[in-house]
């Protein structure tokens, strides 16, 4: 970040992050919404709404309790933020006091009429505290801050870990790099970093070239970044091209990455083995140009395409590809600690829809593989709909298909740590890599 989020006035920035917090809960994306707000209060508003989002269930209960007829939009958004900043926490980012002054100076600037309004809610809600938020925490949403339906459907998938998981999405995530494979090792990176000041660790396999960093810092700030010696992508991300590229394709290997943006794992493709003939494909063509401007930075070259890949007959040459990376269009339910907002803008029938896109994409891709080559399905998801049962169906319907198991690769990785210290270093991901005799 290149300001702290105490150095913008904050009743400014709770009235930021009000505005995001309403739009998420009015459907939008919060990417978007904080692509909004002006550069100088982006940093400070994007904190605070990563925190209001992570702990919305629980403060909606506690709101509910304390007004249960719910206010103006406006007026409630401001409020769930302060409840989920007033939340009890061992390290909490300020004073009561200074934060309930602040809400109600951003109450009197968005809606002047509800500033003691806001005042006696939440000076209600500190007075009453602990018993306020032991209620909240007897309902599952208010409890895990997950919608209702989420919740059950991790209970019925993962049973054994459920709670675990909900309670992974609340935390904040480590930022984890990728460096250049073909220009310096995770370990010389660390020491560059060091260099710089910056605390990091390697992980090791079976992710050579991931850097963990103690605190994320702005881009900027890491050495090489813009000469592409390193590159911001999760552990978990970084497991697609080793699979698809394996002990090595043959010379000039048609390769195809059906879903390419923002461009990560293309980019990471062609770290592996530079002389690929790599197509790198998306249906948006807005955010291919992110992919373009990643292979720039990384002095990188591959075909662009904007086609949906289910549409072959309007993108394929008709020539086989050795490799098939499908990064299909997911839940991103493996993401959420990353995404805090993708928990409340999903639906529960999203997910029979996407899964059905994710199976006509693996269908409408599976005849342009060549025999012997590899195809690699990837979702950034927990859900098993999007994941082992997918495969699974995918399996029926192509008898000739063989699923090859890789330990630490393949199956449903779950984002979970070794010890309650540390956030883990892997979202959720599902990785299958099926083979054509």
């Amino acid at each position: 970040m290149s300001q702290s989020p105490q150095s913008a006035p904050l009743h400014r920035l709770l009235s930021q992050a009000a505005d995001a917090v309403q739009g998420v809960r009015e459907g939008r994306s919060l990417t978007e919404l904080l692509a909004r707000v002006p550069a100088e209060l982006r940093p400070g508003t994007q904190a605070l709404a990563f925190t209001a989002l992570r702990r919305l269930g629980s403060a909606e209960a506690a709101r509910q309790q304390l007004a249960p007829k719910a206010p103006p939009p406006r007026v409630d958004a401001l409020l769930l933020v302060a409840l989920a900043l007033l939340w009890p926490d061992p390290e909490p980012a300020y004073a009561d006091h200074t934060l309930v002054d602040q809400a109600v100076n951003a109450a009197k600037q968005r809606a002047p009429a509800s500033a003691a309004f806001v005042n006696a809610v939440l000076r209600r809600f500190l007075r009453e505290r602990q018993a306020l938020v032991a209620a909240a925490e007897r309902s599952p949403q208010g409890a895990f801050s997950h919608p209702a339906w989420w919740i059950e459907k991790l209970r019925q998938d993962w049973p054994a870990q459920w709670q675990a998981l909900l309670a992974a999405n609340n935390r904040p995530p480590p930022m984890t790099l990728r460096v250049h494979a073909g220009r310096i090792t995770a370990a010389g990176y660390v020491e560059r970093l060091a260099e710089a000041g910056i605390v990091a660790r390697a992980l090791g396999a079976p992710t050579p070239q991931a850097v963990v960093l103690d605190k994320p810092v702005p881009v900027s700030a890491l050495p090489g970044f813009a000469e592409g010696l390193v590159s911001v992508q999760d552990a978990a991300a970084q497991l697609a091209a080793p699979l698809v590229v394996g002990s090595g394709l043959k010379p000039g290997a048609r390769v195809l990455d059906a879903c390419a943006a923002p461009g990560g794992k293309t980019a990471h493709l062609l770290e592996l083995q530079p002389d690929l003939q790599l197509t790198a494909l998306d249906a948006d063509a807005q955010r291919l140009a992110r992919v373009q401007d990643n292979l720039n930075r990384l002095q990188q070259k591959a075909t662009l395409k904007a086609a949906d890949a289910r549409q072959t007959a309007a993108w394929w040459d008709g020539q086989p590809f050795d490799a098939i990376l499908l990064d299909a269009p997911c839940s991103a339910s493996g993401i959420v600690r990353r995404h805090p907002d993708v928990r409340w803008l999903r639906r529960p029938d999203d997910i029979a829809a996407l899964a059905r896109i994710q199976a006509e994409l693996l269908d409408a891709l599976w005849p342009l593989l060549a025999p012997g080559g590899r195809l690699v399905y990837a979702t950034c998801s927990v859900f098993k709909a999007e994941g082992q049962a997918q495969l699974d169906a995918f399996l029926q319907r192509q008898p000739d298909a063989k699923c090859l198991d890789v330990p630490g690769f393949t199956g449903h990785l779950l984002p979970l740590a070794d010890n309650a210290a540390n956030p883990p270093p892997l979202d959720g991901f599902f990785y299958a890599l099926i083979l054509k005799p």
